[in-house]
């Protein structure tokens, strides 16, 4: 009889884990509070790039193991929700970056012609840009295509999930372990209609809670945004709202007067000390894989993630 397993979270994390467990033979029940629709995925931009997210020496690993996946993905755009596209980051320069670097296909310094105005250097890439309300509908099929289903269901414990549970429950897991080190870091964003834009641009500065980032998506452009931390607040702010769409104008102009079809916050689930990724035998017995806690960037590590719980899980 293979073993159940429970993962707690339907957000990118749960599902790419229930998802990672059910192709490797186990039947999973994925337990959750929200339907991946309401849950911070959802909502989240979404570029593939390391951000907001430690530790440090695993992340590029994770990363690049998301990166192989999702660039597979890529090649049924309207299937997964997942294109490669190209763009900028502003005020990066590769040099600075670490190692996973040199397994990221076409990324590069970019030249003096192709730098915007305003910015004295950053780089050029092809990354995946993903459509997270179309993803999270995929996810959610192909894990049921394994046999795996997913429950809406409230959880007080972790123990209560059986003999092996994976917990992916995100900002809850600050009540539900406890871990007072995971807390929220607000984000919120701005829909617009595309005015022609084609390829992304970021500008996020780690040390500011505003950034700007342009992702253009099959619905429209997605502008940002904000990265407030210890912020609770779930409602869009119309002042916010007002300074994103101001400081995406700047860049590129066309977007002042591009009509707003909505708006969009979450909570991404920061914790202090990084990602928590690691088995624990519960005093019940339980054998309990976390993998919760990470923050900005959980698209970006959500496979490679997976594959290091799953291993924890046949060990």
């Amino acid at each position: 009889m293979i073993d159940d397993v429970v993962v707690v979270g339907a957000g990118v994390i749960g599902l790419t884990t229930a998802i990672t467990l059910a192709e490797d033979g186990r039947r999973v029940r994925v337990w959750a509070r929200e339907a991946g629709t309401d849950t911070v995925s959802a909502v989240a931009g979404a570029l593939w790039w390391p951000y907001r997210v430690q530790p440090e020496e695993l992340v590029g690993a994770w990363s690049l193991a998301s990166l192989r996946v999702n660039t597979g993905l890529a090649e049924r755009p309207a299937e997964t929700g997942v294109r490669l596209v190209p763009g900028f980051m502003a005020d990066t320069a590769v040099a600075g970056l670490g190692p996973w670097t040199a397994e990221v296909p076409g990324l590069r310094d970019a030249t003096a012609e192709e730098l915007p105005a305003g910015y004295g250097y950053g780089l050029r890439a092809r990354l995946p840009l993903i459509d997270m309300p179309a993803h999270l509908r995929y996810l959610r099929w192909r894990l049921e295509a394994a046999g795996g289903v997913v429950e809406r269901r409230e959880i007080r414990t972790l123990a209560e999930a059986g003999p092996v549970v994976v917990n992916c429950a995100g900002i809850g897991a600050r009540e539900l372990v406890p871990d007072p080190q995971v807390r929220p870091v607000r984000g919120q964003l701005v829909i617009v209609e595309n005015p022609g834009i084609e390829e992304w641009f970021v500008a996020a500065d780690h040390a500011s809670s505003e950034t700007a980032y342009i992702f253009p998506q099959p619905y429209g452009v997605v502008l940002g945004g904000t990265a407030e931390e210890d912020s609770w607040d779930r409602e869009p702010d119309p002042a916010t709202a007002h300074a994103i769409v101001e400081r995406c104008a700047r860049i590129r102009p066309e977007l002042a007067g591009a009509k707003v079809l909505g708006h969009r916050v979450g909570l991404r689930p920061a914790r202090d000390g990084g990602v928590r990724l690691e088995p624990e035998r519960l005093p019940s017995g339980t054998l309990c894989v976390h993998n919760y806690g990470h923050g900005g960037a959980g698209i970006t590590v959500a496979w490679g993630c997976a594959q290091a719980a799953a291993r924890l899980v046949r060990t």
